[in-house]
C-alpha cells in the first residue's frame, strides 16, 4: 500500500482531523467507549450523558481521531446481548455525541448486522466486528449494501469458547489465511475499505499473542491497514502478574512494538500514552517511513 492511498468509501467520514483511515501515512489512535457493566477494565464507568460525554471530550483532547463505542462486554465468558439491547444503549449515545461533537468519527464496535444498519443510518461511521461476520450470516451484505469502512477481526470460537484450550499448528500463517479468504470474499461483494484486526486475546494463548505481536510484519503483505488492540489485556497483566488497572506501562511497551512492526491504528482506553508512544516511533523512524 502506498503512503497516499486514497479513501474510496461512498459515504464519507466527519473530518475532525481530515486523515484518512486507509492512509499509511500517519498512524492513528481509536478511544474506547464501553458502555457496558461487565467489560474487563472499564465496566460501569460511563452510565449517564455526562461521564460519557466526559469521557470522549478527554478522549478527542489527548488526541483520538476515532472513538469506537460499544454496547457488548467481548471478555472470555462474556455473556451475550441481542441487538436491540445493544441498541437501547447505541442510538442515544451515537446521537449525543454527533450532537455534541458534529466533527466525531464514531466506529461501532458491533458484531449484528441489524445494529450496524441502525447506527450508520443515524451517524455512525466504520463497522467494527470481533467476528470477521462468522457471527451473524447478514454481516456482509449489509456492509456492502452500508458502504462504511469495515474491520474485521479474528476470533477462534466466540467470547463464550475462545479461551478454552485454542490450539494452532503456525498461529500467524493460520489467521493470515483467515484474512485472505475473508477479504475475497467481502471484495466479491463490493467491499473495498477493509481493515484487519488480529484479535489479541481473541482465542489464543499467552505465547500465540506475543507470537503475533513479533510476526505482525506478515499482516502488511495483505495490503490493509492493521488494527491492534492489546490495551492492558490479559496478555499483559498476567505476564507482568498485574491487574488491568495496573497493565498502563506493558500497553504502552506492547504497541511500541506493535508500531515498529507495522500497526497502523492502536485501539485502546489510554489515549494520551497511545499518542505519546506514536510521537516517539514517528519521529524515530521517520527517516524510514
Amino acid at each position: 500500500m502506498s503512503k497516499n492511498t486514497s479513501f474510496n468509501s461512498t459515504k464519507s467520514i466527519n473530518k475532525q482531523t481530515e486523515i484518512s483511515i486507509f492512509s499509511t501515512e500517519k498512524k492513528l489512535v481509536m478511544g474506547i467507549l464501553n458502555l457496558t457493566k461487565d467489560s474487563f477494565y472499564d465496566g460501569g464507568k460511563y452510565k449517564n450523558k455526562h461521564k460519557i460525554l466526559h469521557q470522549v471530550k478527554k478522549m478527542l483532547d489527548e488526541g483520538a481521531n476515532i472513538i469506537d463505542v460499544g454496547a457488548q462486554s467481548t471478555r472470555p465468558g462474556a455473556q451475550k446481548i441481542n441487538a436491540e439491547k445493544e441498541l437501547n444503549s447505541l442510538i442515544p449515545t451515537i446521537k449525543l455525541l454527533k450532537k455534541t461533537f458534529p466533527d466525531i468519527v464514531i466506529s461501532i464496535d458491533t458484531y449484528w448486522s441489524k445494529v450496524a444498519e441502525e447506527c450508520v443510518k443515524i451517524g455512525a461511521d466504520i463497522i467494527n466486528d470481533i467476528s470477521a461476520g462468522e457471527l451473524d450470516a447478514q454481516m456482509f451484505d449489509t456492509i456492502a449494501s452500508l458502504q462504511v469502512p469495515y474491520i474485521i477481526m479474528h476470533m477462534k470460537g466466540n467470547p463464550q469458547n475462545m479461551q478454552l484450550n485454542p490450539e494452532y499448528k503456525d498461529v500467524t500463517e493460520e489467521i493470515v489465511l483467515f484474512f485472505k479468504e475473508k477479504i475475497k470474499k467481502l471484495e466479491k461483494k463490493g467491499v473495498k475499505d477493509i481493515i484487519i484486526d488480529p484479535g489479541f486475546g481473541f482465542g489464543k494463548t499467552i505465547e500465540h499473542n506475543f507470537k503475533l505481536l513479533n510476526n505482525l510484519n506478515e499482516f502488511r503483505k495483505l495490503k490493509k491497514p492493521i488494527l491492534i488492540g492489546l490495551s492492558r489485556k490479559s496478555m499483559i497483566y498476567n505476564l507482568l502478574k498485574q491487574e488491568p488497572k495496573d497493565a498502563l506501562n506493558g500497553t504502552s511497551i506492547a504497541n511500541t512494538i506493535a508500531l515498529v512492526n507495522g500497526a497502523n491504528i492502536l485501539r485502546v482506553h489510554d489515549v494520551k500514552e497511545a499518542v505519546e508512544c506514536l510521537k516517539i516511533t514517528n519521529f524515530t523512524f521517520k527517516e524510514n517511513q
